[in-house]
């Protein structure tokens, strides 16, 4: 009779495992089905729908980096709001240089904004460089030394920014053809949120793809579990991980310039106001999950957009109240590295 048990008992764990995966997507369905019994007007609710995905989408680019630095390297690294700030001022020096492209038509508008976006990149991926050999690599394997030296490597490059572009905010003119809406009866898209949504969906397949299927993928999951061994094999482990601090630095990057398109405007400030809400994605995900910090992206934009539209008074405090709801349920966060497949 024990072994019967047993034998049931292993059979229904597959089954229980796929349950618990897939929690967190049936949550946000539910908050979507809240959504629109609240909101009561379809119409509207597919509007702040459409807002909420897009703003989690460029939420979850500027945090993917984040997250990879921290699930790949145990680096918390406040720094990462200093890149998305130069990230942002960097791709609008690009657009405002060369306004000639601007007036070529929709190719030349569509040049200038890729070279906008791999300037940015880039500049913020060799800042990262820097910003590591100089400033974290000394503290590595110390947490509260990490917190202290990136948060004042922060507050140094919004200086400098601040001396290379001025304190004041700074307009930034989104590309014509990324203007203009998409109209469906009484529902009303803007374009833009649809190239987000786009633009982060890429993002997390390109990572879920490099991390789980790819050789260096298996590389730095393997140095990950067991650095010295990978190194005895002959692999240069530091340089890998190094490589992916640039990758996440430059992520931050492109996220800057596209949240600053998305708001039309830029300032010092960009990097500290979307670092919290990364750090708040980061931590709702799962320390080091790519997935769940795309789920946390999207719970978090979808919140806010319902909130600010139902209880706009309660929209500043949203996301540390869904932030602490989710950690009351899963303390390690939607997907904990430690449970991904």
């Amino acid at each position: 009779m024990s072994e019967l048990a047993q034998g049931a008992a292993a059979a229904r764990l597959p089954l229980r495992a796929r349950l618990d995966r897939l929690a967190p997507i049936l949550l946000g369905l539910a908050l979507c089905l809240f959504g629109l019994l609240a909101i009561g007007s379809p119409s509207t609710w597919v509007t702040l729908t459409v807002a909420g995905l897009a703003t989690g989408a460029l939420i979850f680019i500027i945090a993917s980096g984040l997250t990879i630095v921290f699930g790949l390297m145990d680096v918390i690294n406040f720094g990462h709001g200093a890149f998305v700030t130069i990230g942002a001022y960097i791709g609008y020096s690009v657009l405002a240089a060369l306004p000639g492209l601007s007036v070529a038509g929709p190719l030349g508008e569509l040049a200038l904004t890729l070279l906008a976006v791999v300037a940015a990149m880039l500049a913020t991926g060799a800042l990262g460089l820097v910003f590591e050999r100089l400033i974290l690599r000394p503290v590595y394997g110390s947490h509260l030394k990490q917190i202290l030296v990136t948060t004042g490597g922060l507050i140094i490059l919004q200086q400098l920014a601040i001396v290379v572009w001025g304190p004041v905010a700074i307009h930034l003119d989104r590309p014509a053809f990324l203007k203009g809406a998409l109209v469906f009866g009484s529902t009303i898209i803007e374009s833009y949120r649809i190239v987000a949504m786009v633009v982060g969906l890429a993002l997390l397949v390109g990572l879920e793809f490099v991390l789980s299927r790819s050789k260096i993928g298996l590389l730095v999951r393997a140095g990950v579990e067991d650095k010295e061994m990978v190194e005895a094999l002959g692999y240069r482990i530091r340089r890998v991980f190094i490589g992916v601090f640039a990758l996440g630095s430059a992520f931050a990057g492109l996220g800057g310039l596209m949240w600053g398109l998305y708001q039309e405007t830029i300032d010092v400030s960009l990097g500290s106001e979307t670092l919290i809400l990364a750090f708040i994605v980061v931590i709702i995900g799962g320390l080091g999950s790519v997935e769940g910090c795309f789920l946390g992206a999207l719970l978090v934009g979808l919140v806010a957009s319902y909130t600010a539209y139902l209880a706009p008074k309660l929209a500043l405090v949203s996301n540390i109240a869904l932030m602490l709801a989710i950690l009351m349920w899963r303390p390690q966060g939607l997907y904990p590295v430690g449970r991904r497949r």
